[in-house]
């Protein structure tokens, strides 16, 4: 008889059947059976969470690490910490902005030797500029490039330079003949001036512009490409009809996108650094029923957390989607098809992304009726806010790690939100809750 090295039960575990209750059995890191709840499976360590939720650790894409002041391995660690208090079990790092830049397979090796030290699995994108040579491809997947990554503007400033038509149909070409994935910042440079309008500034037509450009390319090359971070619900429509036209085309969005209206950002919040920018409160509700399509192109959101440009979002962004996607009247399972499977799926990661036989037991312990309140101090753009759902506890490839708590108990009436940090920092004082009009 096999005896686990652990065994997890809860009443709600997600699995690509639904939700129901079952018994995981851990052996060498990866789940070796899902059973009944009350199954007999003799194990080291048994965990029984109740009620509370068992998922799959999110795969985070196209996650920033590298932060100023901090240099490349104490940049992973702070990402990895964060990545454990949010839930995310893997980090897929952004090529850019980052010191090296991960253009070739020397920059990669530095990056896989820096992320050693992390508390989760890190994995890694190559990114794609106009010097880029098939030669670089190659060795960057050879070296273990997941994915590649590339803009059309500055999505990749200052290390990704924007691509021109011509090159992207090249780097398309070269990636189609490696069977990889192109994510693509499609906000058109040509649209955004030179410089480039403010973060908050920039206009819907950038990211018209620039996904017509990618289904342009695309349908000539034959490239899977996946575009993000998608905002424009004006441009969804554009989107669901490339692949009538043959091209393979999905696209990647943020919780900040689809909870947080630019009507209800406050002055000083870090939202105003997004690029694309926060949009409008008809924009968010537009780019929710974009989500919610019965076959829809937006297959995957990510925390959009880039310490470089002062957005800190890795920590709350699944509790964030979930408090919006639950008021929407959806489940868990919408949940782990965004963030788990979806990702996972996208790059062709086999072992991730499920609760299931032979896959990594990367598992979150998530109370989905938790309420609590980000702290008013919190760097991220949820600051000062009520959200609904709270990370409990956390495996990665089977060992157990315990996040700190997610922020102090909210206040008695869950609707309301407390006064922003950084105006209590300052000494502003009004003590007056406002109702919480977004998430």
């Amino acid at each position: 008889m096999t005896v686990f090295d652990s065994v997890v039960r809860s009443r709600r575990v997600v699995t690509a059947r639904g939700v129901a209750a079952a018994s995981v059995g851990v052996v060498g890191g990866r789940i070796e059976v899902v059973d009944a709840y009350s199954a007999d499976l003799p194990a080291r360590e048994v965990t029984d969470l109740g009620d509370v939720a068992l998922l799959p650790g999110a795969v985070d894409l196209g996650t920033g690490v590298h932060a100023a002041g901090r240099d490349l391995p104490e940049s992973y660690r702070a990402v990895g910490e964060s990545a454990l208090r949010g839930g995310v079990t893997c980090v897929v790092a952004s090529p850019a902005p980052a010191r090296p830049a991960l253009v070739c397979a020397d920059a990669l090796r530095a990056h896989q030797r820096a992320a050693a030290g992390a508390a989760v699995s890190v994995l890694f994108l190559g990114g794609v500029t106009r010097d880029t040579s098939p030669l670089d491809l190659a060795d960057l997947q050879a070296a273990g490039a997941v994915a590649f990554s590339c803009s059309l503007s500055d999505g990749g400033a200052p290390d990704l330079s924007a691509l021109s038509d011509a090159r992207l149909r090249k780097a398309m070409a070269e990636l189609a003949a490696l069977d990889s994935v192109l994510l693509v910042h499609a906000e058109d440079a040509a649209e955004l001036g030179t410089p480039p309008v403010a973060a908050e500034h920039r206009p819907p037509r950038a990211e018209r512009r620039g996904l017509e450009r990618v289904i342009a390319a695309a349908r000539v090359v034959g490239a899977r490409t996946h575009v993000g971070p998608f905002t424009a619900a004006e441009c969804a429509a554009l989107l669901a009809a490339a692949g009538s036209v043959g091209v393979s085309l999905s696209a990647h969005t943020c919780p900040h996108y689809l909870c947080l209206p630019a009507e209800a950002l406050e002055p000083g919040s870090p939202a105003h650094a997004c690029r694309p920018p926060v949009r409008s409160e008809a924009n968010r509700k537009a780019l929710w029923s974009a989500l919610l399509a019965p076959d829809p192109a937006i297959t995957t959101v990510g925390s959009g957390h880039l310490p470089a440009h002062g957005l800190y979002t890795l920590e709350w962004s699944l509790t964030a989607l979930w408090t919006a996607a639950h008021r929407r009247g959806r489940g868990l399972a919408d949940l782990v098809r965004w963030t788990s499977r979806g990702p996972a799926d996208l790059l062709g990661l086999g072992g991730k992304g499920r609760i299931a036989p032979g896959h990594d037991a990367d598992l979150v312990a998530f109370d989905p009726d938790a309420r609590v309140t980000v702290p008013g101090t919190d760097p991220s753009p949820y600051a000062g806010r009520v959200l609904r759902g709270r990370v409990e506890r956390v495996w990665v490839l089977g060992h157990t790690r315990a996040p700190r708590s997610a922020g102090p108990p909210p206040p008695e009436e869950a609707g309301e939100t407390r006064e922003p940090g950084r105006a209590r920092a300052r000494g502003e004082t009004s003590g007056r809750p406002h109702r919480d009009t977004s998430v």
